[in-house]
């Protein structure tokens, strides 16, 4: 591979990594979400859900989101903090709760980084 194609191919890569950085919620807004009632939506499998989850999160796997989220969030207008394992699920997650009308939705991203805002309001409470 050529020194110039690897830098294109990291470049991209580069790109991605920060776009979806980007598109991750502030913690400052996710806790005042939180603080205003949010609800916590994990779009983790089910078995990872079971494995490690954060208290008070509500599991809607990613590939039944649109079918079961007005279950768990009948208000489409109330805000939701939607997480997965890094980030990528969460983001899909979002973008398809969005299509479906939701308008208050935000990416929570990974799980660590979701449990230490979620934890950090709990803390406060």
């Amino acid at each position: 591979m050529s020194i110039k194609m690897i830098l294109i191919v990291g470049g991209v890569i580069i790109a991605f990594l920060l776009l979806k950085r980007v598109s991750f919620v502030s913690p400052a807004m996710a806790r005042e979400l939180l603080l205003a009632g949010a609800k916590v939506i994990d779009v983790r499998t089910e078995a990872e859900f079971r494995e490690n989850h954060i208290t008070g999160a509500i599991n809607v796997p990613l590939d039944r989101l649109k079918e079961e989220i007005a279950r768990v969030a009948p208000d489409r207008e109330k805000p939701l903090l939607v997480h997965c394992l890094s980030g990528g699920r969460s983001g899909i997650g979002k973008q398809s709760l969005k299509s479906i009308g939701y308008t208050q939705v935000y990416n929570l991203g990974g799980y660590g980084r979701a449990e230490s805002i979620v934890s950090g309001v709990r803390k406060v409470e």
